[in-house]
């Protein structure tokens, strides 16, 4: 699986890791003792979590010597999917509840999946915000281009929440199958306006403008992460859902803008 390479802001949250403190996952081999044996930990994870587990996974391989951790990132239908079709994986971090589920009723988790982290939608818009908008009724306007996910993806399920609680219907020019696919629309501008999560526009530093709306509160996004029950590095993947749990992970993901775990 392709390596994601880390964004400013995954730079920026591994010195939030750093500022936390060791931590107690590993500990490298006594002086004199054999090398670590070379294992990679393989991890599949919703696309809005890039920037976090980058840096999550830069201390988890720094803590356990000789482990190397691979992240898939994509929408997590797409993930789930790919999953239950029997792409090998050791840990699964979805962006919701309802794709997470898709794998637990396949019976391919070895227990139940931790909520560690919540999320909610905010538009994203050309920086200035150009085109005024100020509300999610805005984005209904016949002369704005704009982007959203594929209504399967959890971004794109939350969308559908939110105008079914608010009655507006948008007329999207384009569904996107991930989160970053729909940010990456507005910051080359080829859409107007998008729909993400908050934790996207902060990522994005300045790329894109942000704009906080009331009914997004209708939407929160749980994130589930569970052990893989096909897993070949499960103790791995344990500890490494244990990092991103704790302390040192919940800081970091606090500092990217997620809501805390449930």
């Amino acid at each position: 699986m392709k390596r994601v390479l880390a964004t400013a802001t995954a730079a920026g949250l591994a010195l939030t890791l750093a500022a936390c403190g060791s931590s107690s996952t590993s500990s490298g081999p006594a002086p004199g003792s054999s090398a670590p044996e070379v294992r990679t930990l393989t991890v599949l994870a919703a696309a809005s979590l890039t920037g976090t587990f980058n840096a999550l996974k830069s201390r988890f391989e720094t803590d356990n010597p000789g482990v190397t951790v691979t992240i898939s990132y994509g929408g997590s239908s797409d993930l789930a999917q790919q999953i239950v079709n029997g792409s090998p994986a050791d840990l699964f971090a979805a962006a919701s509840d309802t794709t997470m589920r898709t794998v637990t009723d396949a019976s391919l988790t070895t227990a139940a999946p931790t909520i560690f982290a919540t999320n909610v939608l905010q538009i994203a818009t050309v920086p200035g915000n150009p085109k005024k908008i100020v509300s999610f009724a805005d984005l209904a306007k016949p002369d704005l281009k704009v982007v959203v996910c594929a209504p399967a993806v959890p971004c794109g399920a939350a969308a559908a929440k939110v105008e079914k609680a608010t009655g507006v219907t948008l007329k999207p020019v384009s569904e996107e199958p991930d989160v970053k696919s729909v940010l990456s629309k507005v910051a080359t501008g080829n859409a107007d306006a998008a729909l993400v999560y908050v934790t996207d526009v902060t990522a994005a530093k300045g790329t894109v403008q942000g704009v906080s709306f009331p009914e997004s509160s209708q939407a929160v996004t749980n994130y589930p992460i569970a052990v893989l029950k096909n897993a070949r590095q499960a103790d791995l993947a344990a500890r490494f859902q244990e990092l991103v749990t704790g302390e040192l992970g919940q800081k970091t993901l606090a500092a990217a803008g997620f809501g805390a775990k449930k």
